[in-house]
C-alpha cells in the first residue's frame, strides 16, 4: 500500500522497552492468527478439503510456538495473570477430556489450547504496555479481510450465496459472516482509536477504515456492529477528559448518528431484522431454544464442575453461540469460573490505570469481547475472541524499567607531592 497506514506521529513519551522488538514477534502474532481462522465455513470458489485446512491451521500454531521459543530460547517471559487464569483453565479442559466423552479430538484440541498458552507466555517477554502488537493486529487482520474483498471482486456470488441470506462470506478461504465482521470491528475501533491519539495519519486510517465499514455493512453482523459502537463509545469515554480530539469526535459521531437515525430509520431497521420475523428475532435466530435445552440437560456432579470436554462448541449438532454457555458445556462451572477471572481482571486493571491511547484500546477489546460472548463462543478455547484479549494483556502490562546507564568513573583523586614524599620516607 506505499506508505504505512498504521505508522503515525512520533509518540510524546516513548515507552522504555527491556529489549527491541524482533521483527519475527509479528509474524508468531499472524501465525496465531491464522491458527484461529478456524476450518469450517462457507463455501470457497475453489474447494478446499477440511483436512488440508486444518493441516494449515495447526500447522501455523506449531510454527509460531517453534519461532516464539527460538527468539526467547532463555525463556525469559513476565508475569502476567491473564495468561495465569489462562493456563489454570487448561486444568477443568484436561480433567474432562480425558474422560473421552466426546472423543478424541477432545484431547487434540486441548493439546491445541496448551500450545497457545504456551507460545503467549513466550511472547510475553516483549508486552511493555506499548502499541506495538495493535499494528501487528490490525494488519494482520486487514490482510484477511484482503481475501475477503478478492474473492468478493473474482465471484461475487459465492462471496454472496443464498444460504446465508445473501451476507458476506469468504470465497477464498472458508469464513463466515460473523468472523469477518469481527475481524473488521475490531481493527475499525482499533484505527479510529489510533487516529484520536495521533498515532495513525488520517489518510492511511482511512485505507484500513472505508473498506472494512463495507465489508462489515455486507457480513450483516448485528452483534460486531454492536460491539463496534459500544466498545467506542466506552473507549472514547475514556478519553473524554484527557483529549479534546476525543472530545470532538464523541460530539460530532453522535450528532452523525441522531441526524442518520431521523433520515434512514427504515433503512437501519431493515438491515438489523435481515428480513427476519420479530419471532425469530426475539429468540436470537434460534439460539434461545439451544440454551435451553443444554441447561436442561441432566449433568452428573463432574460434568457440571468440569464439563464434557473440548468440542465443537455445538449441542443437540446445532452452535451453542455463547461464550459462557459453551464453557459450562465443556469446561463446566470451574472453567467458566477462569474464564469470568481473566476477564473481570483484565476489567478491573483497565479501569484502574489512569488515562492513556493504551487503556482506550484495551477498553475497547474488553468491552467487544464481553459483548460478543453473549452470542458467539470463543472464550474458552484458542479463538480470535482470545487473541483479542492477549492484546489487551499487551496493553495493560507495565512498563518496564528503563536500562540504567553505568555510573561513570570516581575521578582520580590527586596526591600531593608533599604527600608522596612523606609516603616515599
Amino acid at each position: 500500500m506505499g506508505e504505512d497506514p498504521m505508522r503515525g506521529a512520533p509518540r510524546d513519551r516513548p515507552v522504555p522497552r527491556p529489549a527491541r522488538t524482533p521483527r519475527a514477534v509479528a509474524v508468531v502474532w499472524a501465525l496465531l492468527g491464522l491458527n484461529t481462522l478456524g476450518s469450517a465455513g462457507a463455501k470457497t470458489i475453489v474447494t478446499i478439503p477440511r483436512s488440508l485446512i486444518q493441516m494449515v491451521t495447526m500447522g501455523a500454531l506449531v510454527a509460531a510456538f517453534t519461532l516464539a521459543l527460538a527468539l526467547n530460547l532463555r525463556l525469559r517471559v513476565r508475569p502476567s495473570a491473564f495468561v495465569f487464569l489462562l493456563t489454570l483453565l487448561l486444568v477443568p479442559s484436561v480433567i474432562s477430556s480425558a474422560n473421552l466423552e466426546v472423543g478424541f479430538g477432545a484431547l487434540f484440541r486441548c493439546a491445541r489450547l496448551a500450545l497457545f498458552v504456551a507460545t503467549l507466555w513466550l511472547l510475553s517477554r516483549w508486552w511493555d504496555g506499548s502499541l506495538t502488537f495493535v499494528r501487528h493486529h490490525i494488519r494482520m487482520y486487514f490482510a484477511v479481510l484482503g481475501s475477503v474483498a478478492a474473492g468478493l471482486v473474482i465471484s461475487p456470488g459465492t462471496a454472496m450465496p443464498e444460504y446465508y441470506g445473501g451476507r458476506l462470506v469468504g470465497a477464498l478461504w472458508p469464513l463466515t459472516p460473523p468472523q469477518i465482521g469481527q475481524y473488521a470491528a475490531v481493527i475499525i475501533g482499533l484505527t479510529v482509536l489510533l487516529v484520536l491519539g495521533r498515532r495513525a495519519d488520517g489518510a492511511g486510517a482511512a485505507v484500513v477504515i472505508v473498506p472494512s465499514v463495507v465489508l462489515l455493512a455486507l457480513t450483516h453482523t448485528r452483534t460486531a456492529t454492536l460491539g463496534l459502537l459500544i466498545g467506542l463509545t466506552l473507549a472514547i469515554g475514556s478519553l473524554v477528559l484527557t483529549s479534546a480530539a476525543a472530545r470532538r469526535f464523541f460530539t460530532w459521531t453522535v450528532l452523525c448518528a441522531v441526524v442518520a437515525a431521523a433520515a434512514f430509520s427504515s433503512a437501519l431497521q431493515a438491515w438489523y431484522l435481515r428480513g427476519q420475523s420479530q419471532e425469530n428475532l426475539s429468540s436470537l435466530t434460534g439460539r434461545a431454544k439451544v440454551w435451553d435445552a443444554l441447561l436442561a440437560e441432566p449433568r452428573t456432579t463432574a460434568e457440571q464442575l468440569f464439563g464434557t470436554g473440548l468440542g465443537d462448541k455445538s449441542f443437540g449438532g446445532l452452535p451453542i453461540d455463547n461464550s459462557w454457555l459453551a464453557v459450562y458445556q465443556e469446561q463446566g462451572l470451574v472453567g467458566a469460573a477462569v474464564v469470568a477471572a481473566f476477564v473481570v481482571v483484565l476489567a478491573g486493571v483497565a479501569l484502574l490505570r489512569p488515562p492513556s491511547l493504551q487503556r482506550a484500546c484495551a477498553i475497547f477489546l474488553i468491552s467487544y469481547c464481553g459483548i460478543s460472548s453473549y452470542t458467539e463462543a470463543g472464550l474458552g478455547d484458542a479463538s480470535p475472541y482470545l487473541l483479542h484479549l492477549a492484546l489487551a494483556a499487551t496493553l495493560l502490562a507495565a512498563p518496564a524499567a528503563a536500562p540504567r546507564p553505568p555510573a561513570p568513573p570516581a575521578p582520580r583523586r590527586r596526591v600531593p607531592s608533599w604527600a608522596r614524599d612523606r609516603k616515599v620516607n
